[in-house]
């Protein structure tokens, strides 16, 4: 009888970059992918969505029939010229207001063990960020698209202006992806959704009602009137409104104001976001 000695086998050897490089293509087609899991997931869970619909509806119909009467005999007129004043003011604060969404399920994810599961994927960390302000963008032209339709009913006169508003609302999505960096590092350093909604409204509320969004700076104390100079969502909805309706409302340095602070935002906020994420996951 014979015995048949058996040799280990050596197991064959993977080899895996410790630092893989993706490319541009890599990242365009992981953002791509993302971006249809966010929608996907909107589309399982259309309450997501409530907010972007009923906002809009909400505030317009507040301050048109609350305050329009009023603050339109300020600005020589009725609730009539209320409604061309701040239908342009709304589409620049629907900017800042969905972008606090991208926070809280941004960090809404990580408590979910979301980020986990892409932490054992070969992808971009940024390409994560990307496809989360891709889809917050969708939204927010959601939400103009529900404003704009609300302002018709309630009166508000384009007057030829369409291609003022494509460019208000343009640059209205311009300002919110800058500010979506902001919210993206909130939802990565706070505890939890709560804290970064808390710390959403601590930033949001001085920065909308201090602005000229929803009454003229005139109308204010001095030292108010002087915030809002520096204000950049006095900015945004100043040259909206000079986009939208024209007139006696310039355009120039609005503009200049906004495109400063969104590229000054991007340029500081973006590198931040992606470090933290990337400490994180």
């Amino acid at each position: 009888m014979s015995t048949t000695t058996l040799s280990p086998t050596t197991a064959p050897t993977i080899k895996v970059d410790a630092d893989p490089r993706i490319g541009l293509r890599g990242h365009l087609r992981h953002t791509g992918a993302l971006i249809r899991r966010n929608l996907l997931w909107i589309k399982q869970d259309p309450e997501s969505m409530f907010d972007a619909v009923l906002m809009p509806v909400v505030f317009t119909l507040l301050f048109v029939y609350v305050f329009g009467g009023s603050i339109g005999q300020s600005l020589g007129g009725g609730q009539q010229q209320y409604v061309q004043y701040v239908i342009p003011g709304m589409v620049a604060m629907m900017s800042m207001n969905i972008a606090q969404g991208v926070g809280t399920g941004f960090n809404e994810d990580f408590h979910k063990g979301i980020m986990d599961r892409f932490r054992s994927l070969p992808i971009g960390r940024g390409s994560v960020l990307i496809a989360k302000i891709a889809v917050e963008l969708l939204r927010l032209l959601t939400a103009t698209t529900v404003l704009m339709v609300v302002a018709v009913l309630v009166g508000f006169d384009i007057n030829g202006h369409w291609a003022g508003l494509l460019a208000a609302v343009g640059l209205s999505a311009l300002f919110g992806s800058a500010i979506m960096w902001i919210f993206l590092v909130l939802g990565v350093t706070m505890k939890n959704a709560q804290s970064v909604q808390a710390m959403g409204f601590l930033v949001m509320m001085p920065l909308q009602f201090g602005s000229s969004i929803f009454a003229p700076p005139s109308s204010m104390p001095g030292w108010l009137e002087n915030f809002t100079k520096y204000n950049p969502m006095s900015g945004l909805a100043d040259a909206a409104r000079g986009l939208m309706v024209g007139g006696k409302f310039p355009v120039a340095h609005g503009l200049w104001v906004t495109l400063a602070w969104t590229a000054g935002l991007t340029v500081v906020m973006a590198p931040v976001a992606i470090r933290k994420f990337t400490k994180k996951s």
